[in-house]
């Protein structure tokens, strides 16, 4: 009873900040579009996001040969 209780606070918490994030005009997205500097934004967090995967592609190798001389 207590796991669901939190579950849906957690999930009424959610639900309240996507309503809170919702603007009439657009908001800061149509300021950055409209300035193009939206795709810098989505260039720098693709970067970190291809960081990331290579990342962990090569730690995966790492372990994997670790396993294997073991």
């Amino acid at each position: 009873m207590k796991i669901k209780s939190i579950l849906l606070l957690f999930l009424f918490c959610f639900i309240s900040i996507n309503l809170l994030a919702q603007d009439e005009n657009g908001g800061m997205a149509s300021l950055m579009r409209s300035n193009g500097r939206i795709y810098v934004v989505v260039a720098v967090v693709l970067l970190i996001l291809a960081g990331l995967i290579l990342y962990l592609v090569r730690l995966d190798k790492k372990i994997s040969k670790l396993e294997k001389d073991n």
